[in-house]
Formats: C-alpha cells, sequence, structure tokens
C-alpha cells in the first residue's frame, strides 16, 4: 500500500514510502542491446576438414560439402600434404581456417555474454562524419526476427540456432496497453493527511479456542444454534499486478485460466509493458535518449540528467526527453529526499503532457505519476486536477475515475467521492474497487447495514487496492453493530492475511514486537510513581472536574467517533497527541501540575489526557483503538456502586473510586453504563513501555 508523506523534517523515522518502481516500456527497449550484435554480413564461412573433403557452415547454419584442396594429396598427411604438395606439415591455409574459427566464435561469444557496452560505442560513433549506428543498422536490418525494426541479441540468438523466432515480422501487430496502475487505498478520512505507515505485524497469534470467540456484548452472549449454517467469508483471491480495466473498456477484465498456455501467457505478459513512449521526432533521437535512460537505470543519476537537460536544451520538442527529465529528477528527489526536486520533477511532468506531439501513453504515464507525487507532497487539491484532466482526456478509463474518487476521499470531501464511485459502479456494478470504497463512504456515515455488502463484495472481488486492514476492520464492525457473528470470521480473515496482530488485537499502526496483552498491572508497565501520584490525588482530581462540570460551560463535548449504540458520553480533553489543548488546564491547574512531570503521558504523541463522564443508558460498541503503541490507565472519580463496567478481550472488569485500571485498547473492548447516576473517569494514555526514546520520538502523531 502506497502512503503519502513528504519529504524533511515530518517524515518520521518509521520506513518512508519505497522507492518507486521503475517502469518498463518496450519502446524503450532493453537498453544496452539494441547495437549489440553487430555481425557483418559478409561474414567469412566457417570452414572444417572432414574425410578429404571441405564442410563449408554459412552464416546461416547451413552446411555444404566440395572437394578437398587443390591438388591431388589433399587427403595426405605427409610433408607438403594439404592439397598443395608442398610446404610444412599444416599450410597456411590451415593456420588461416583455425584463426578464422576462433574470430568467429569469439565474436559470438561476445555478442552473446555482452562483454561489450556498444552503447557506449555506438554514441561515440554519432561523432563521426557518417552516422556508424544506422549504416550497421541499415544493412543488419535484413537479420530481423523479432520485428522489432533492428538487429540486436535477440536477433543474433535465432540465427545461431539458441532461440526459435516468435513470429514473422509481418505478423506482428503492435498492441498499446495501458499502464499497470499502483492503486492506493485511502486512510480514514477522519485522520489528518499524514497516514502512518504500516509496520510489519507480529507473528500471528492463536485465536480462541474451538474457533468460538469470547465477548460479553449481548450479540456473542446469544446461542450459536445453525452458526455452521451462515455463509462463510470468501478468501479473496491473490491481487494481481495488472490493470482490472483495459483502455478503453467499461468491463473488467477476468484472469486467463489456469490451464493457459505458459507461452501465451509470457507473450500476454510482454505485452503489459510496451506502452508506446516515443513519437516520431523522438525516434531520430533514439539513441541518444536510450543512452540517457541506461545511466538513469543505473542509478547515475547526476550524469542521467545532465544527458537529458542536454536533450532537452538541443531538442525543446521532444516529449520523451522531458519525460527523462522528469523521471530523474523524481529518482533524484527520493535519493536525495528534496522536496524542491521533487517539485522540479512535477514541473517536469507537466511539460512533458502539454507538448503537442506527445503520445496517449507518454501523456498518460506522466500525468500519473505527476497526480501521484503531488499526493505525496500532501497537495491533494492539485492531484485531484491532474486527476480530473486525464479524465477528460480518458474518458473510459474507469481506474482513473477510481483514483479520483480516492483523492476526494483524501481531503475529506465524502459527498465527491461518494458520487464518483457511484458513477464508477453506474457502468462497472462488480468493480470491487469502487464497491469497497462505496461500502466504506457508508459506513463512515453510520448506514451500517447499507455499507456491508458493498465492503464484502469488495473485498471478495480480490482486486487491487481491496485487500486492506481497514476495509477488514469496518466490515467486522458493521456485522458486529446488526449482530451478525460472523464478524469474528472477517477478523480471522484479516489476522491471516497480516492485517491485525490477532482476532482480538485490530489496531492498523503498530510497531513490530511490543508485548501484547489485554490487561497490566502497574509494576508491569513500569509507570508506578505515576499510578501512584494518579491514585494519591485522586480527589483532588475529581474535584476540579466536578467543577468544571458545574460550571456548564460546554467544556465536556460529546464523543464524535461514533462508537455509542445508545446513550450520552462526554469528554475534557487536556492533552491531545501530546500536546495542551488550548486553555483547557486553565479549568484544572492541580491536575495538569501533577501530570507534568511525567512526559510518558504528556509526552505521548500517539494519546490522549482527558476526563470521561458517561450517564445511565449507554452502551459503547465493542471497538479497537487506532495503535498498540499506548495504554491506557482508568482512574476512577465518581463511580456508582453496580451496573458500571469494561470488557477487554473475554475478561470484565469494574471501576473502583481511587484506583487506576490499566488496558491495552488496541484490544476489542465494551462499555456498559446500567447505573441510577452518571460514571467519572480520568484517562491517560501512555507510552507502550517497551518502546525506545528514539523511537517514541520519531512515532508521528495519531
Amino acid at each position: 500500500m502506497q502512503h503519502y508523506r513528504h519529504y524533511g523534517t515530518s517524515c518520521p523515522p518509521e520506513p518512508c514510502p519505497a522507492p518507486v518502481e521503475e517502469e518498463v516500456y518496450a519502446e524503450e527497449e532493453v537498453y544496452g542491446e539494441e547495437a549489440e550484435s553487430l555481425i557483418q554480413e559478409e561474414a567469412e564461412p566457417m570452414v572444417k576438414q572432414t574425410d578429404g573433403k571441405t564442410a563449408v557452415e554459412s552464416k546461416n547454419g547451413k552446411r555444404s560439402e566440395r572437394g578437398g584442396g587443390g591438388g591431388e594429396g589433399g587427403g595426405e598427411e605427409e610433408e607438403g600434404g594439404g592439397g598443395g604438395g608442398t610446404g610444412t606439415k599444416y599450410s597456411m591455409f590451415t593456420w588461416f581456417v583455425v584463426l578464422a574459427l576462433l574470430g568467429v566464435w569469439s565474436s559470438v561469444a561476445v555478442v552473446y555474454f555482452e562483454v561489450v557496452d556498444y552503447d557506449s560505442v555506438i554514441a561515440r560513433a554519432k561523432e563521426f562524419p557518417m552516422n556508424l549506428s544506422d549504416v550497421l543498422q541499415g544493412k543488419l536490418t535484413a537479420y530481423d526476427t523479432d520485428g522489432d525494426g533492428d538487429f540486436d541479441v535477440e536477433d543474433a540468438k535465432v540465427l545461431l540456432g539458441l532461440k526459435a523466432a516468435d513470429r514473422p515480422p509481418e505478423e506482428r501487430a503492435a498492441a498499446v496497453p495501458p499502464l499497470v496502475e499502483d492503486v492506493f487505498v485511502p486512510d480514514d478520512p477522519r485522520h489528518d493527511l499524514h497516514p502512518e505507515v504500516l509496520l510489519e505485524e507480529r507473528p500471528p497469534e492463536e485465536s480462541p479456542e474451538s474457533g468460538r470467540y469470547l465477548t460479553s456484548s449481548k450479540f456473542s452472549q446469544q446461542s450459536e444454534v445453525g452458526a455452521e449454517n451462515r455463509s462463510e467469508p470468501v478468501e479473496p483471491q491473490p491481487q494481481s499486478d495488472s490493470p482490472k480495466e483495459a483502455r478503453g473498456d467499461l468491463h473488467t477484465h477476468t484472469a486467463p485460466p489456469s490451464g493457459k498456455p505458459a507461452e501465451e501467457k509470457l507473450k500476454e505478459k510482454a505485452k503489459t509493458k510496451k506502452p508506446k513512449l516515443l513519437n516520431k521526432f523522438d525516434k531520430t533521437i533514439k539513441v541518444e535518449i536510450d543512452a540517457a535512460e541506461k545511466l538513469r537505470k543505473k542509478g547515475k543519476l547526476e550524469e542521467a540528467l545532465r544527458a537529458f537537460e542536454s536533450l532537452v536544451e538541443q531538442n525543446p520538442q521532444s516529449p520523451r526527453a522531458r519525460y527523462g527529465r522528469a523521471q530523474v529528477e523524481d529518482d533524484l528527489a527520493e535519493k536525495l529526499r528534496s522536496n524542491d526536486m521533487l517539485q522540479k520533477a512535477i514541473n517536469s511532468y507537466r511539460e512533458a503532457a502539454e507538448l503537442p506531439d506527445a503520445t496517449s501513453d507518454l501523456l498518460r504515464a506522466a500525468l500519473k505519476r505527476r497526480a501521484e507525487r503531488q499526493q505525496f507532497l500532501g497537495r491533494i487539491r492539485g492531484s485531484l486536477a491532474t486527476l480530473e484532466k486525464m479524465v477528460q482526456i480518458f474518458p473510459d478509463d474507469i481506474s482513473l475515475r477510481n483514483e479520483m474518487g480516492v483523492a476526494h476521499l483524501l481531503l475529506g470531501d465524502n459527498k465527491g467521492a461518494s458520487r464518483v464511485f457511484g458513477e464508477v459502479l453506474a457502468v462497472a456494478p462488480s468493480n470491487g474497487f469502487a464497491k469497497v470504497h462505496y461500502g466504506f463512504i457508508l459506513k463512515s456515515e453510520n448506514k451500517i447495514a447499507e455499507s456491508i455488502p458493498y465492503l464484502k463484495d469488495g473485498i471478495e472481488s480480490g482486486e487491487p487496492g481491496t485487500d486492506d486492514g481497514r476495509f477488514y476492520f469496518h466490515l467486522g464492525d458493521a456485522l458486529q453493530r446488526v449482530g451478525d457473528e460472523s464478524a469474528y470470521r472477517w477478523y480471522e480473515l484479516g489476522h491471516k492475511r497480516g492485517h491485525f496482530a490477532s482476532v482480538w488485537q485490530r489496531s492498523l499502526y503498530n510497531v513490530d514486537g511490543l508485548k501484547a496483552q489485554p490487561w497490566w498491572t502497574a509494576k508491569e508497565t513500569g509507570y508506578t510513581d505515576l499510578v501512584r501520584t494518579l491514585e494519591r490525588n485522586w480527589k483532588t482530581i475529581r474535584d476540579e472536574a466536578l467543577a468544571m462540570m458545574d460550571q456548564k460551560t460546554g467544556s465536556f463535548v460529546p464523543e464524535e467517533e461514533n462508537l455509542r449504540e445508545r446513550g450520552e458520553w462526554g469528554q475534557y480533553t487536556l492533552w491531545q497527541q501530546g500536546k495542551k489543548v488550548g486553555n483547557a488546564c486553565q479549568g484544572v491547574p492541580k491536575t495538569c501540575s501533577l501530570l507534568e512531570k511525567h512526559s510518558e503521558a504528556t509526552g505521548c504523541r500517539r494519546g490522549q489526557i482527558k476526563f470521561s463522564v458517561m450517564h445511565p443508558g449507554t452502551h459503547v460498541w465493542p471497538h479497537t483503538g487506532p495503535t498498540n503503541c499506548r495504554l491506557r490507565m482508568h482512574l476512577g472519580l465518581v463511580v456508582p456502586k453496580h451496573g458500571c463496567k469494561i470488557r477487554c478481550t473475554d475478561q470484565t472488569r469494574e471501576w473502583e473510586e481511587g484506583r487506576v485500571l490499566i488496558f491495552d485498547d488496541s484490544f476489542e473492548h465494551e462499555v456498559w453504563q446500567e447505573a441510577g447516576s452518571y460514571r467519572l473517569i480520568f484517562i491517560v494514555d501512555v507510552w507502550h513501555p517497551e518502546l525506545t526514546g528514539p523511537q517514541r520520538h520519531g512515532l508521528s502523531a495519531i
């Protein structure tokens, strides 16, 4: 999955976006092979002495025989033999044949094993008055066996009998398929625009015994009679890197049957990576473009940039030269972690796309990459504008419309995203990518029952971009809320596919290897001083909280994460993401003073410090927190004697006034308030004790 974060100090030390995969285009050929086999057309025939006859092997491999030497002593081994009857034991002609054979096979070895870098040779040849490359290629075109218009290593292999010709040149058809799309799945729009990098998950933990997931929820307390008859989740098929929609076709394509011959599959694969990037003019400077591109492929980026800049200066009308320059600037931005260089690349991609003679494939590639890099820099509106332009140019490309919907989601524009994905489903009802995102939007709008079939069908499609932990997370949550026990089977499937650490622990932003257990003691956390401070001063903390409640100033705001099934739940936040919230501490100065020296709490950028008041009749749905990087402390301040309880996994506990409960909220938990009066607690999030100082400093805020 790709994640967007620009370079610089805001980029966390967690694994940043991997370097962009290099695209391989047939129009550009395989660099270093185009002029590698410069075999002379009129090569010396290969001659062998066999039983008094001379076997002559021509360059096309055919063998003919003719009479031996030039005299009657042609087969003799006495001095002067070998046909002339005079001279030494081996004549000069024999030595000439030996040397000729050595030369021929040495040339073949050089060609076959690619000993010589012919690109540099051909580039140097350009300096001569006569274009040596064009002359040689023109003479050798007669031996072009694969129909690509020139003589290269593959043609030499065919002539040497090492490879069979694919098809006669006249039967070849130039197929220009769409580029392979890299589909991005958006983060929850409720989060900030800098999604966390998902680190590798810990090894799978064992699921609860006998496949049954214990919970105190009213749904799981119901009998499982007939559960065997419920439909099981369909295992999504492994995702393919190839796009689901071909250019110009609004319907999805099915994968080729497994029984298809391997040769046909290889041919189809070869077709999918040959977009046409060169226009007529670019073909006249193809050698120079290939030489510059080869430098880029070898990682000699500074040299490649100079080469492409020179090409652009000499040939400002060349779209391919400008596109090549953009690619090098893009690669340099990755290498140098430079936003300025990346902006240059974005501008160069635009310049390449704006030239009038750019091929449609280069236009698509340049604009698509531009949109991706704009998203990387957080310039979502600019990316959306680029995608909208692409949709105008390629109106039948559904993948572009899907990416446009994602851009709307990244902007928090659910209404715009819903419109785009609705349009896609109107013309392609089975499009899994559009379905799963449309379901995601319905779920965020609390249209729980409506969201389930879209999420389920989208995941089951197995299409690229649908196998994401967030979709399993929201599908399971939706099923839980309608009382469907199959939710835990989807969680299990998400766990098997590596999205969740376990069926219970379903946080998505994790650090690998941290100790995982639902309930903790103060001693296990190592934060005994903080726990002692909270418990010794609980009445002071309580009195300040009650004073804020009595003022009725609106400091306690309703819970806004859509976690309640029913009831009233208010919160008064002091610290958020490691920073004080406005003037919140002015109302509770003593409480804040007690916490100031505990940086494990006040500096926890993945947590909160807040008061929580819950009124009678409230039920909080089973849910999990976003990360395994924190633990959550609950200090009881006002707790009715009966009716208030919290479940974490399969263990249920109750609060006590003046005592601290500690649990890991990345595990599923659920809350009931069935007492006759309100319940007030103080929530303090702390860093997971096994996180090192550098890790805490480097993790981005949640």
